[in-house]
């Protein structure tokens, strides 16, 4: 939703960012899988919408170092007021972000490749290999997720990561530094390490740099990024920011700090309340590991019943009819009160070997659609830790067909 009149929201700049640059994660109908700001689930069976499987903090994972950072997030595809476009590297002017950026790290040699009044990137360079390094200033969205869902550490069943903190500061400003990868399926070597600061009337400061100097399959050059976590989080808090994130066009506190209920979706059912009717709905011998999911639609399990960890992720969404053709092909039963379910197996889709997912799906007369998956695995992007789910194709089907869904029902 935009924050004021004339200026897109942060919700739309990201999902039009991501779309551009989330290679390695399209459907197979090629459309890709993050849009509207990340308040969607992800779809198993011929997509209508497109979505993300978790929240922010996921969605520039996929955007990377040295990508859209360079003002796409920030012109909604169009070419941001003021913005110098990106020259070749070593000739764009370090401006007043770079110099924010460099009066705030070791000491080293600087090659900007892009710098505006809203992002800045650059190459690093002090004797141990060039690093990508970018900072970006942004408004926060109007939902959690685009608002504290930045500096809120991501599920490691979604976002492999080696570490990730988050504090409140003194200040009422929140910090979250994670140690990721550039891919999260680990296909690289890259390493990606980000800090994030959402300040308390809704700005975020947004820093990333990596162990390779271009973006994505860039050659790794180094061990790791060149800034330590706690000179990352030294980066984001510097005072300098603050005088350049007051000339951007519009402030607006995180719905959390301010009060306001977070927007919704009419046709939304809210994820929280999804998530916990999927727990009540587990079979008996499951041990839930972890669990989490996103503001509408989406919530995921982690579940151990001894044998090793299945991931369980589900979406209850309304008015999605229109998928009723796509089922019958697919070999969907019809039940007398005229729904279909189809119970389908397939292997998974982020790149871990072996890996395997059972899914359930529902759709009634109306539209209103229950998909739950399980995998072989904790992660998709990790390697297959057990034969089979933890849930059997029975219980997969019982679990779509479950009344306790109609709650979420639109009418």
């Amino acid at each position: 939703m935009p924050l004021n009149e004339g200026h897109d929201g942060f919700e739309d700049e990201l999902g039009a960012a991501i779309r551009r640059t989330g290679d390695g994660f399209a459907t197979e109908d090629g459309r890709g899988l993050v849009t509207g700001g990340l308040t969607r689930g992800r779809r198993l069976v011929k997509r209508r919408r497109t979505a993300a499987v978790t929240g922010g903090v996921l969605a520039f994972a996929l955007v990377g170092v040295g990508g859209v950072y360079a003002g796409d997030l920030m012109g909604s595809g169009t070419e941001t007021e003021g913005a110098s476009v990106a020259a070749p590297r070593g000739t764009a002017p370090a401006g007043a972000l770079g110099a924010v950026l460099k009066a705030n790290t070791p000491p080293g040699n600087w090659s900007f490749d892009h710098s505006d009044a809203r992002s800045v990137s650059a190459v690093y360079e002090d004797g141990k290999g060039p690093a990508g390094v970018t900072v970006g200033l942004y408004v926060a969205g109007q939902t959690e997720e685009s608002a504290e869902g930045q500096v809120t550490c991501p599920d490691k069943a979604y976002v492999p990561h080696d570490a990730c903190m988050t504090d409140d500061l003194p200040n009422g400003d929140r910090l979250m530094v994670l140690q990721g990868y550039e891919f999260p399926d680990r296909r690289t070597d890259t390493k990606t390490w980000r800090a994030v600061l959402l300040t308390k009337d809704g700005f975020l400061v947004d820093a990333s740099e990596s162990n390779a100097a271009g973006a994505k399959d860039s050659a790794v050059t180094r061990t790791d990024p060149p800034f330590s976590p706690a000179q990352l989080e030294t980066l984001v808090t510097a005072p300098g920011w603050r005088p350049l994130l007051e000339k951007l066009p519009t402030r607006n506190a995180p719905p959390s700090q301010s009060g306001d209920t977070p927007p919704q979706t009419p046709d939304g059912a809210n994820g929280a309340d999804v998530g916990a009717t999927l727990r009540s709905l587990l079979p008996k011998g499951l041990t839930v590991v972890s669990s989490g999911g996103q503001d509408e639609e989406f919530a995921y399990v982690v579940v151990n019943d001894g044998k090793g960890k299945s991931l369980v992720q589900i979406n209850v969404q309304n008015r999605m009819g229109d998928l009723a053709p796509h089922l019958r092909a697919g070999g969907a039963t019809q039940l007398s009160d005229g729904q279909l379910v189809l119970v389908a197996e397939q292997p998974g889709e982020k790149g871990g070997a072996g890996v395997t997912a059972w899914t359930a799906e529902s759709l009634t007369s109306s539209g209103f659609r229950v998909v739950i998956s399980a995998f072989n695995t904790g992660a998709q992007h990790e390697a297959a830790t057990r034969a089979k789910p933890a849930l059997t194709k029975a219980q997969l089907r019982d679990l779509a067909l479950s009344p306790k869904w109609s709650k979420f029902e639109t009418r």
